[in-house]
């Protein structure tokens, strides 16, 4: 991984995005329909571009909103839909034009009090306590935000009644609706004047705020982080939670201080990501630099991304923990500290998480479910209890209540985050002294992730590749134990391959939005012998797909 000079450091001036032309070209530049870059087009997390580039342009979301009304009609769902958005530039234009399409068409939204901004796991929150003991009159939602990505981005995201982020039946479903409307012109679109809209009977106000906020407790022990008085510090990163923490802080007692409220949809106070790009993720060293840099301060701190559905930790020894060794301390803090989950309770995690995470599992005698890379791959289990616990490499998380019921089904921030000070309370060492004790029984991983071009017609061959292809016996001087193309905790397709040894393993697949594929590696068997992983998987994967003789054009 190439790192930009500006990694860590301040963002120039120049860098900066140009909101007034960001907006400009929301309203005035049409996608192509021709082109099909510029098409909607749902990855694991909704819909997302930008407008400059045309892919997220207000054509884009008249269109989702039209066919999600359309999905809803189709599906009986005739509830309420509860509305969030984030802090980027695109969510406020792109509220309005969702909430003249739902207007139009009749459905009752529930919009922020005071037009708060409304984090991604409020909004599942919201759904599920609205459905609870429900049969019919189901509710959904909506949350206009691109999660972590850069200032110029807008995303789109829809959450079915389940409250979890859409499976691929639905958003394929919607995607295709969505660009039969773009084909069309928008022919068939409903919509109202934004105004109008706003004064529909159909629009209603919801705090938001303090129906998440005051049920916290249920979740998170917080008496014992209050009878602690640990000093915590938290960074909204800007994001759509920035008001939540004073909230959670006054109604519980805690001892946590906001090092930033600011909200600009610049994000000019950002260090800069890695790869010389503003980018709000709580798991990048480079992009955490502020926190990292106020450890000291307190006892343990946290922050999480725009959307607030990642967390990202910061210990006093440590600095940013590693979103797997966090999340291996979580399972193993979890299931020793929620009596009133069930014994069969499962720990939830993606096939490209650590190895460390089946080891904690295993000691505590708890079943493994892996699943594909998504979120949506824990919906069910996490709203019927079979999970404890769900969690992903890229710091997304969520877990039961404290009395075995479902919390959130989508990825919640901010809970991981309190629970890091949870842990730190009850413990009395932090997630990362705990990570250490973990390294001592078990052993001590290294992961890695890389990436490499790929062409349109290179990453469909890699998602479709088949344990047959992988010719190879031996990864890293050991013997090769499995290779799978299936996830073994319900047998979905991983979209790629995973090859895994004694001691290592990689998973290759290809990303859902650009054109490169991603290849996961981890080793219990320190730095170099990780290299030759890497080395050698890539080298496998070129092989196996014969990458390099195909033509490059896609």
């Amino acid at each position: 991984m190439k790192v930009n000079p500006l990694g860590g450091k301040p963002a120039p001036p120049a860098m900066l995005a140009n909101i007034p032309k960001l907006v400009t070209a929301y309203y005035t530049d049409m996608p192509d329909f021709s082109m099909p870059t510029q098409r909607v087009a749902f990855g694991t997390s909704g819909h997302r571009g930008s407008s400059f580039e045309k892919t997220f342009n207000e054509g884009h979301v008249l269109a989702i909103a039209q066919a999600i009304c359309q999905y809803r009609k189709q599906q009986g769902t005739d509830g309420p839909l509860f509305l969030g958005i984030d802090t980027h530039a695109l969510s406020v234009p792109a509220f309005a034009s969702t909430l003249e399409v739902l207007a139009a068409n009749g459905v009752d939204v529930m919009i922020a009090d005071k037009d708060e901004y409304t984090p991604t796991p409020v909004i599942s929150h919201a759904i599920l306590a609205y459905n609870h003991d429900r049969d019919t009159g189901l509710a959904d939602g909506i949350v206009v935000t691109p999660s972590h990505n850069p200032p110029e981005s807008g995303g789109f995201k829809y959450n079915p009644p389940n409250g979890g982020p859409a499976d691929t039946g639905v958003t394929g479903w919607i995607e295709a609706r969505a660009n039969a409307f773009l084909k069309d012109g928008l022919q068939g679109v409903k919509r109202m004047p934004f105004e109008k809209a706003l004064r529909a009977a159909t629009t209603h106000r919801h705090d938001y705020l303090n129906a998440y906020v005051s049920d916290l407790g249920k979740v998170i022990d917080m008496e014992a982080i209050r009878g602690a008085n640990i000093g915590m510090g938290v960074d909204p990163l800007g994001g759509a939670g920035v008001h939540y923490w004073a909230a959670i802080a006054e109604r519980y007692g805690l001892n946590l201080t906001v090092v930033n409220d600011v909200v600009d949809p610049t994000f000019r106070f950002m260090p800069v990501d890695w790869d010389g790009r503003i980018r709000m993720d709580p798991s990048s060293t480079y992009a955490m630099q502020n926190l990292i840099g106020l450890r000291d301060r307190f006892d343990i701190a946290f922050a999480c991304d725009t959307d607030h559905d990642r967390h990202g930790i910061v210990t006093r020894g440590t600095g940013l923990l590693p979103p797997n060794h966090y999340l291996s301390v979580a399972v193993q803090y979890l299931f020793q500290h929620r009596p009133n989950w069930s014994k069969d309770a499962a720990v939830g995690k993606t096939v490209v998480s650590s190895q460390m995470i089946d080891r904690v599992a295993a000691k505590l005698g708890r079943k493994l479910y892996e699943a594909p890379v998504g979120f949506k791959w824990f919906v069910d289990g996490l709203l019927d209890g079979s999970l404890g616990f769900g969690g992903e490499e890229s710091a997304g998380a969520a877990f039961l209540r404290l009395d075995g019921s479902v919390w959130t089904t989508d990825k919640d921030g901010i809970v991981p985050a309190l629970l890091a000070a949870e842990i730190t309370a009850r413990m009395g060492r932090d997630p990362g002294e705990l990570y250490r004790e973990l390294t001592r029984e078990f052993g001590e991983p290294v992961y890695d992730r890389v990436e490499a071009p790929a062409t349109p017609t290179q990453k469909e061959m890699l998602s479709k590749v088949s344990p047959q292809q992988v010719q190879v016996m031996e990864l890293g001087g050991e013997q090769i134990e499995r290779v799978l193309d299936h996830a073994p905790g319900n047998d979905a397709p991983i979209g790629g391959i995973k090859v895994i040894t004694a001691s290592a393993w990689f998973a290759a697949r290809p990303s859902g939005t650009e054109d490169i594929y991603k290849i996961y590696a981890e080793s219990f068997r320190g730095a170099e012998h990780l290299r030759r992983i890497l080395d050698e998987a890539q080298a496998i994967v070129d092989d196996t797909l014969a990458l390099k003789n195909l033509p490059d054009n896609g």
